[in-house]
């Protein structure tokens, strides 16, 4: 199942998945139970439909009789791979229990794989990664490799006990009984209480501030940015593409613009960002570390308690905020994560496609807020992208209809708006060596032609495009065809249908072929796929 959000200057689509208390996806809603909110402007719903995911694979049978190819049999069944998701540790941040924990998790996860789904595992550190794959045997051996792998050390300053959190109380905030507290804990860890080296105190104080904030951002940072790279990496993916970031959480004092760069590439490419807060069912401690010093008073004490439990409480917020900015969902307060991965990666089994036409839209690129509701009473989890950006100008109609294909060969969702058939053969030259054919035939009785100079026009653009079995983007061919038909060629044709042929050379092995089809004159498009194994 594709994940569907479009913008036009016509038409805004998004998917809707609608659960219930115990996180199942809830399929009886109709239409009228749904209002869609653009900038908290109530929308019209102009277009709806209900979805319910089916995993298809797609069986292309080689060619017989008049192909021209020697005689190869039947291809095997080969699944489609159709889901894509990347699932991203957090090993600069996660400490070795919670990662732990999380990989065996992960473990279990991918034992329950669908023959259509294809996973990759990244590490904000860079040191541990795996490509789109299948391979169970890989996927484990690749989660055995990851480590917590911190950039700066991953400890609190000892004296005063400084965590980024009052750091950016003190540094950003100006917060001055937060600078007092831990002029106070240095004084007492560093001076034995001696008052006179209270200005030499609030120095340590200050220096540790600085310090542990600009470690704190230079770990946030890289882990922003590494998710930033995941987004662009499966962007040029096929089929429903999701990310699931698996993090304690961190703390991100300056980095908004980073964070709303990653939303703001995720929503443009139609990728779900949802995260998984790794420390499960988290209760704060309230008793201290026995290996950190104390604090000279039970008041200085229990002011530095209540602070770890804001900083641990807030560390999460970047996920929620992640996650709700891209329709994602987030898993959190809770030690089940296998069940954790297993409602943020799998298809919800069913979704809800709505569409609206905003009034008076300003081509200006802005960002326009989405809200989905539902009717009064309905106490119901709703999960959908939150915002949209405008068009910043009317598209050239050239460019429209590169995007427009481009958009097209880069999903996997059929499209029948031409009628269109695909058909796949292949020719072994020698065991190594194949030559595969993608053939496209069009019926041209159902295309609009326009009529000028006594010639019947329009043209037809046909984009042949290989992936491999892991949705890997190999090549691809385009072809443009003139249709300029006297009236008696274009009786023929009604008959016949045209026909265009695209070759690849190739290995052995599983492919998938996109076929997308689009005329000129009716602006209609096709899309097709099949799946073709060469033995």
């Amino acid at each position: 199942m594709p994940t569907t959000f479009k913008v036009t200057v016509k038409l805004v689509l998004l998917r809707v998945v609608v659960r219930d208390g115990h996180g199942n996806a809830v399929g009886n809603l109709q239409q009228d139970d749904f209002q869609v909110f653009d900038n908290r402007k109530p929308q019209i719903i102009s277009q709806f439909s209900m979805e319910k995911a089916d995993a298809r694979t797609i069986i292309e049978r080689n060619a017989g009789e008049g192909s021209g190819f020697e005689p190869a049999g039947q291809t095997a069944a080969a699944p489609v791979a159709e889901r894509y998701t990347a699932y991203l540790f957090d090993d600069v941040h996660l400490k070795f229990a919670d990662l732990s924990y999380a990989r065996e998790a992960a473990l279990k996860h991918f034992a329950s794989l669908q023959p259509t789904d294809r996973a990759a595992i990244f590490s904000t550190s860079g040191q541990t990664t795996l490509d789109f794959s299948d391979d169970r045997a890989a996927l484990r051996d690749t989660l055995q490799k990851l480590r917590p792998r911190p950039v700066t050390g991953g400890e609190p300053s000892p004296c005063p006990d400084m965590t980024s959190y009052v750091a950016d109380l003190i540094v950003n905030k100006n917060d001055q009984t937060a600078l007092q507290v831990m002029t106070l804990d240095a004084l007492h860890c560093a001076f034995n209480d001696d008052q006179r080296m209270l200005q030499q105190a609030q120095n340590v104080a200050d220096m540790a501030a600085d310090r542990s904030l600009t470690e704190e951002e230079t770990e946030s940072r890289l882990a922003l940015g590494v998710l930033k790279d995941v987004v662009r990496r499966i962007s040029l993916i096929p089929g429903q593409r999701n990310i699931v970031f698996i993090s304690p959480g961190f703390q991100v004092p300056q980095l908004q613009f980073e964070y709303n760069d990653v939303i703001d590439r995720a929503l443009r490419s139609e990728i779900i960002v949802s995260s998984l807060d790794a420390r499960g069912l988290y209760v704060p401690s309230s008793f201290r570390d026995s290996s950190k010093p104390t604090s000279n008073t039970i008041a200085i004490a229990s002011q530095e308690e209540a602070y770890q439990t804001q900083a641990d409480n807030s560390a999460s917020d970047i996920l929620a905020v992640v996650a709700a900015g891209t329709g994602g969902a987030f898993f959190h307060n809770s030690n089940d994560l296998n069940e954790g991965l297993k409602r943020l990666a799998s298809a919800p089994e069913y979704s809800y496609v709505l569409g609206f036409a905003p009034q008076n839209l300003k081509l200006d690129g802005s960002f326009h807020s989405l809200k989905v509701t539902l009717k009064k009473g309905m106490k119901l989890d709703i999960q959908a992208r939150r915002g949209y950006y405008a068009p910043k100008h009317l598209t050239d109609p050239s460019e429209e209809a590169k995007r427009e294909i481009e958009d097209a060969v880069f999903s996997q969702e059929e499209v029948h708006g031409l009628p269109v058939e695909l058909h796949t053969r292949f020719f072994k030259s020698s065991d190594d060596d194949a030559k595969l054919s993608v053939l496209a035939h069009v019926d041209v009785k159902s295309i609009r032609f326009r009529k000028e100079d006594g010639r019947n026009r329009n043209e037809l653009t046909v984009v042949s495009a290989l992936f491999d079995r892991n949705g890997n983007y190999l090549k691809g061919e385009e072809q443009v065809l003139q249709m300029r038909f006297k009236d008696e060629t274009l009786q023929s044709k009604l008959g016949e249908g045209v026909t265009l042929k695209t070759s690849f050379d190739v290995k052995p092995g599983t492919y998938l072929v996109r076929l997308v089809v689009r005329d000129a004159e009716g602006q209609m498009l096709s899309a097709e796929n099949s799946a073709v194994e060469i033995p």
